[in-house]
C-alpha cells in the first residue's frame, strides 16, 4: 500500500552501471512512493559504458521511461551530474525525459531549485582529467573488491571527508539558492545526506544510492522530509555509517562552473 501522495520525490547517485549501485532498491522506491514530480538529481550514471549496465539497470531505466508517459501524469526531470555529462541527449531520447543544468519550480509559496552540486567543487571543476582517472581506478577497485563491497564504500566515504565535499557543497549551494530567491534548494553529488538552514535559505543533499544507507527526499505540502530507505531485500551489507553535519567555517566558492551569472533564477535545460 502506497503512503500519502507526495508533490516532488527527489533522488540522486544511483551511479547506473557501477558494481555497487543499488538499483533495485531505487526501483522499489518508485513503486512505492506516489508522487507528482521525480527529479532524478545526477549521477544517475556511473559513467558513459551502457555495456557495464547490468538487467537490474535497465529495468530500473525502463521504469523512468514509463513513468514519462504523459498517461501517467507525473513530471519526470533529470538533472545533469558530472558523471552524466555528455549523455543528455540520449537520456531524452531513451527514456523520454527533458534534461537540465538545473530546475527550478515553485511550490506552497516557495521557490525551490534543483542542482547536482558539482558547479561547487572546484577539484572536480579544475581536475578533470584526474577526476576521470579517480573514476576508472575506482571502477576497477569495485572489480576487485569482495560480495560486500565494504572497502570501495569506504573509500567513497574517505573521498568525501578528505576533500570536505558535504560542507564546500552547502556552502556553495546556500549562497547561490539565496542570489536566486531560492527559499530551498537541493544538491546530491557528496553521498552524504544533510539538511542545513542559513539566512533564509534550506539546503538539502539526498544521500546516495551506492551506500549501505540509502537516502531520498519527499517535498509535499507537510514541508520537506530526510528519509532513509528501508531496504526489503536480504543480503550481506554491514551497517551504514553516521551523515556527518556540516562545517561552520566559510569557503572561497566561484560561482558555479558552466552556468551564466543570471542562471539562479531559472531552470537551464541541457
Amino acid at each position: 500500500m502506497k503512503a500519502e501522495t507526495v508533490d516532488t520525490l527527489l533522488v540522486s547517485d544511483i551511479h547506473l552501471g557501477s558494481e555497487i549501485s543499488r538499483a533495485g532498491d531505487a526501483l522499489d522506491l518508485l513503486h512505492s512512493v506516489d508522487f507528482r514530480r521525480l527529479i532524478l538529481l545526477g549521477d544517475i550514471f556511473s559513467d558513459l559504458d551502457f555495456g557495464r549496465l547490468t538487467s537490474e539497470h535497465w529495468k530500473f531505466l525502463g521504469a523512468i521511461r514509463k513513468l514519462s508517459n504523459p498517461k501517467r501524469r507525473k513530471q519526470v526531470i533529470w538533472v545533469e551530474g558530472n558523471h552524466d555529462q555528455g549523455l543528455s541527449n540520449v537520456m531524452s531520447h531513451l527514456v523520454g525525459v527533458p534534461v537540465y543544468k538545473q530546475f527550478v519550480w515553485e511550490y506552497a509559496g516557495k521557490r525551490h531549485m534543483a542542482i547536482h552540486g558539482h558547479q561547487f567543487d572546484r577539484f572536480v571543476v579544475n581536475n578533470q582529467l584526474l577526476s576521470r582517472v579517480g573514476e576508472w581506478f575506482y571502477y576497477y577497485m569495485q572489480k576487485l573488491d569482495r560480495k560486500e563491497k565494504r572497502f570501495v564504500r569506504y573509500l567513497d566515504r574517505l573521498n568525501t571527508r578528505w576533500l570536505r565535499l558535504s560542507d564546500k557543497v552547502a556552502h556553495g549551494a546556500l549562497g547561490y539558492a539565496k542570489q536566486g530567491k531560492a527559499e530551498r534548494v537541493f544538491c546530491g553529488h557528496t553521498h552524504v545526506s544533510l539538511n542545513v538552514e542559513r539566512d533564509g535559505v534550506e539546503y538539502f543533499n539526498t544521500g546516495s544510492w551506492i551506500d549501505t544507507k540509502c537516502t531520498y527526499i519527499t517535498v509535499c505540502e507537510k514541508g520537506v522530509r530526510l528519509h532513509e530507505y528501508e531496504s526489503k531485500r536480504v543480503d550481506d551489507r554491514h551497517p551504514g555509517q553516521e551523515r556527518e553535519p556540516v562545517a561552520t567555517g566559510t569557503f572561497d566558492i566561484p560561482h558555479p562552473a558552466g552556468l551564466p551569472a543570471y542562471a539562479a533564477y531559472e531552470s537551464i535545460p541541457c
